[in-house]
């Protein structure tokens, strides 16, 4: 069984595209990148955006994504890449680096109940938030 999982694992990780700024210098691998994908969420938000040129956020004309808050007060927004749908479009980023123009939608306390990958595996749109 714990072969299984770590086969998961693996695939999960090499199927994802992940671009990941560091806590300290800029891309993270390895250890870094496992530590990330395994830490809690103590705190998610679900967001939108326009997307591409358009003003408004709604339907077709929108982009999802989540920011979660780690135990270590990191946040991280996790979104769909350009081709949306794919799991291999994931993208994770430093929230420091988001645009002005995502506005939060819903708000919801994990209090370290679920994991980082969670959201990764999901792009941040499967999980069930519980509004606050």
């Amino acid at each position: 069984m714990f072969s299984f999982k770590m086969f998961l694992f693996t695939l999960a990780l090499t199927l994802l595209v992940v671009t990941v700024q560091s806590w300290s210098d800029g891309d993270l691998s390895g250890p870094e990148l496992t530590r990330l994908y395994n830490s809690p969420v103590y705190e998610a938000e679900r967001l939108k955006r326009p997307k591409g040129s358009s003003s408004s956020a709604v339907g077709p004309f929108s982009h999802s994504g989540v920011r979660v808050t780690l135990d270590d007060g990191s946040q991280w927004l996790i979104h769909k890449g350009m081709k949306y749908g794919i799991s291999s479009q994931t993208v994770v980023t430093r929230a420091d680096y988001m645009s002005s123009s995502w506005k939060v939608v819903k708000i919801g306390n994990f209090q370290g109940g679920r994991p980082c990958r969670d959201f990764v595996r999901t792009g941040g749109s499967g999980i069930q938030f519980s509004l606050r």
